[in-house]
């Protein structure tokens, strides 16, 4: 009968037996619950809860003004640059005039010309007209012909009509006169507000072009210390947002800073993108100490509902479900959805060492914290908010929404 006691079989057999059993120790240590498990708790409180909702918009002055140049020309001249204080009727900018200057003459001296035009046809009028009644009372005696009086009747009737003719002349010619006089007016660029220009869009030598609309050559903004947000609302929250109502906001450039706005009009029309329906919220801001710029992106934070003395719990403990199912009542169908026949919702406290689920009716909230407003939470029980596994050689704490699983051999 052959022996391995000696052999290379024998020790491999050795060896296989001692993989098996540490593999086997380690199935059995950790599928008996040796892997310690506990779980970060919080007591329900009482005090002060704010419903909010989040957005995001763009700080804007209250009044801006885009000014313009309705004619066009070469920029000569530039009064007034970025940051620039102005007060309304201030030249800020000037066109080149000698153009508009050439025109204002040219259309002086024809509303001239027209002028002196009409006059000679007064002249030529009464003229006629003295000739008509001259012969008028010497047809009747025979001194002159019939058709002589008719010759000078047509006279005076054709002097009358190119009188009225040289007055229409006048007319148009003063009308072409004031339009140069008043282009050569709008060459001077004048700031329509006070306020403080906050965009400058052209360059001494630039070419001005207003033929098809007026080019805008500044940005005026009327008071600095009176600013607004255009924050977009998602339609699923826009009914919690309403017109008076308290808003804060924080910009980048000072994040440890807080702001206080009012919300001062909410807009009905809806602007779809991506099948996203969103409606625009106006947030009226005072800026004193002028800090916040146009143009800055701020973050929002409406208050939809405030109640000072409720019994809150953290929002986290919402999310919590155990996935074992030897804890009380946390069985796979019981750890699923809001509770049956309360309109409410299920949480899990600490009870014995294990997690029970309690059915509770919830109130307002926020990100951090929920009102309980009925249901069956005892006043000193442990809300569940996070399971913690120690795992590693330090006993390291890890943090789990849920029980983890055993490890695989």
């Amino acid at each position: 009968m052959p022996t391995f006691a000696s052999g290379k079989p024998f020790k491999l057999a050795v060896a296989a037996a001692l993989v098996l059993a540490v593999a086997g120790g380690a199935y059995f240590y950790y599928r008996n619950g040796k892997q310690a498990e506990s779980y970060r708790t919080a007591k329900p409180t009482r005090g002060e809860i704010v419903a909010t909702v989040t957005s995001s918009g763009n700080i804007t002055p209250v009044v801006t003004v885009n000014v313009g140049a309705p004619v066009s020309g070469t920029i000569k001249e530039l009064f007034v640059d970025f940051n620039s204080l102005v007060k309304k009727g201030q030249v800020i900018a000037q066109i080149d005039p000698a153009t508009f200057r050439a025109q204002v003459e040219q259309s002086r001296g024809n509303y001239l010309a027209a002028q002196a035009n009409a006059e000679k046809a007064k002249v030529t009028l009464a003229d006629a007209t003295r000739t008509m009644k001259r012969y008028e009372s010497l047809v009747r005696d025979g001194s002159v012909s019939q058709s002589d009086f008719d010759t000078a009747a047509t006279a005076a009737a054709s002097a009358q009509a190119a009188l009225g003719a040289a007055q229409g002349s006048v007319a148009q010619a003063r009308g072409s006169y004031d339009q140069a006089r008043t282009n050569l007016d709008y060459a001077t660029i004048r700031s329509p507000v006070d306020g403080i220009v906050i965009s400058r869009a052209v360059d001494v030598g630039q070419t001005v072009a207003a033929s098809f609309q007026t080019p805008t050559l500044f940005t005026i903004a009327q008071d600095l210390t009176k600013m607004q947000i255009y924050a977009t609302v998602d339609e699923s929250d826009i009914g919690k947002v309403r017109e008076g109502g308290n808003a804060t906001f924080t910009v980048d450039a000072y994040p440890e800073a807080s702001f206080a706005g009012i919300v001062t009009q909410v807009r009905n029309a809806a602007t779809t993108v991506q099948n996203v329906v969103t409606y625009t919220v106006v947030v009226g801001v005072d800026n004193p100490d002028l800090r916040l710029k146009p143009g800055m992106t701020a973050n929002v934070t409406f208050e939809s509902a405030r109640k000072d003395d409720a019994l809150k719990i953290p929002t986290a403990a919402l999310r919590f479900r155990p996935k074992t199912t030897d804890a009380p009542g946390s069985a796979k169908g019981a750890a699923k959805g809001p509770a049956k026949g309360t309109g409410g919702k299920r949480i899990y406290i600490l009870k014995d060492g294990r997690p029970a689920p309690v059915s509770v009716t919830l109130g307002i909230g926020n990100d951090k914290e929920t009102e309980v407003t009925g249901g069956e939470l005892p006043a000193d029980a442990e809300v569940i908010i996070e399971a913690q596994t120690a795992t590693g050689k330090n006993g390291a704490a890890k943090n789990t929404g849920a029980q983890q699983m055993g490890p695989r051999f």
